[in-house]
């Protein structure tokens, strides 16, 4: 018997698990990517709670342990070079598993345990595609034109599956009020931690030790325009940001533009929608709910969505209930994460110099018991919620 295909668009988390969990749902894939490979760079991330777990029925710890980083604290200092604090991970996850690793290095591991059952194609669109009713007709860039039996957008925040389906994205954008922007610089390392965070009103910029030398950075930084900025060029707006920041700040920002680093930049946007669905076209990760890197949860929510998807559709006795049970298994973990993130956003980055000083003396006395508690207690939740509705 022929089994099933979905079409997935997008080679990144949610489309690469995605494909593996159909495979053990009795289906076959083919996941078309614009791009001519895999990113291979990307912010780092942490895997824990139901992303972790996921991981591991995927019997991908192995491999991503061996290209994981092993981040014991942040070190904060402020634009003068002064210490603000120092944050173990330890105290906020404490118990429970957790793995830090590269986005990039993510999408490379689930690409690698990839099925025979899918195929790759890259430099590649879906132009078009329309449900027929028993079957969903994709045309490709190419021409070709596939029956499928499922379409999947999982073409991440800016998705332009979600448009075609649900129209502009006016009314499913959420912003938190801040930009980002992620790059590597060869740079020298001039620190002793292999985490390093330069905090100042308004302004954050990371720096992570990777295992080839380089520096990946981060910068988040309060940006009520952001959507107004987007189309001004990279290293200028950065140069903005960090005019008032420290000396190392604006030396490594000024050897990435020298060396020919890209910064890819964006908006921190939640994507809020009353379903994820349209027939037999289903939206996946980012494209469905981006959380934003406020979550800490959105790449470990992509890889367990993917899991709920490819269960409901072993255990359903059609697509149109699979879907339906995917999303009632789901919707409940989303509210609550995008709720916590609108509530960390509002002190991610204080704007103001008395907010900024409030919030670190808070950090800086607070009890770590208190911080892990509060982590560790949603995250368990997030867990033992996605067992209530069968995923585990």
């Amino acid at each position: 018997m022929t089994r099933p295909l979905a079409v997935i668009i997008g080679a990144g988390v949610a489309g690469l698990a995605a494909a593996w969990w159909l495979d053990r749902a009795g289906w076959r894939s083919l996941i078309v990517e614009r791009s001519s490979s895999l990113r291979e760079k990307g912010y780092m991330l942490g895997l824990s709670g139901l992303g972790f777990e996921t991981a591991g029925r995927m019997g991908l710890h192995d491999a991503l342990d061996a290209c994981s980083y092993a981040i014991d604290e942040n070190v904060y200092k402020d634009s003068a070079g002064r210490e603000l604090l120092r944050l173990r991970y330890r105290d906020f996850i404490r118990d429970l598993p957790f793995m830090a690793v590269r986005r990039s290095d993510l999408v490379r591991v689930l690409f690698e345990a990839l099925p025979e059952t899918a195929s790759v194609r890259f430099e590649t669109i879906v132009s078009g595609f329309q449900d027929c009713g028993d079957h969903v007709s994709v045309t490709l860039s190419n021409g070709e034109t596939i029956k499928a039996d499922l379409l999947i957008g999982a073409d991440g925040f800016r998705s332009k599956t979600r448009q075609q389906l649900f129209g502009p994205d006016d009314a499913c954008l959420a912003p938190l009020g801040y930009s980002f922007a992620v790059y590597d610089v060869d740079a020298p390392r001039s620190f002793e931690s292999d985490f390093l965070s330069y905090a100042e009103p308004g302004h954050l910029a990371e720096y992570y030790v990777l295992h080839d030398g380089q520096l990946a950075a981060m910068h988040v930084w309060r940006n009520e325009m952001a959507e107004a900025e987007r189309g001004e060029a990279g290293f200028e707006q950065l140069a903005r940001v960090c005019r008032k920041s420290h000396p190392e700040v604006r030396a490594i920002l000024e050897r990435a533009e020298t060396t020919g680093a890209a910064p890819m930049i964006d908006t921190l946007t939640m994507v809020e929608l009353p379903e994820w669905s349209k027939g037999r076209v289903l939206l996946l990760g980012d494209a469905a709910h981006c959380l934003t890197l406020v979550s800490g949860q959105g790449a470990g929510m992509a890889l367990a969505s993917a899991e709920m998807l490819g269960n409901a559709l072993t255990t359903s006795p059609d697509l149109a209930s699979a879907i339906e049970k995917h999303e009632a298994a789901l919707r409940p973990i989303i509210i609550r994460l995008q709720a916590r993130s609108r509530k960390m956003a509002s002190v991610f980055i204080p704007r103001g110099k008395f907010a900024f000083h409030l919030r670190n003396a808070v950090m800086r006395h607070m009890p770590r018991a208190w911080l892990g508690r509060y982590f560790t207690s949603a995250i368990k939740a997030e867990i033992a919620l996605a067992r209530t509705d069968g995923k585990a």
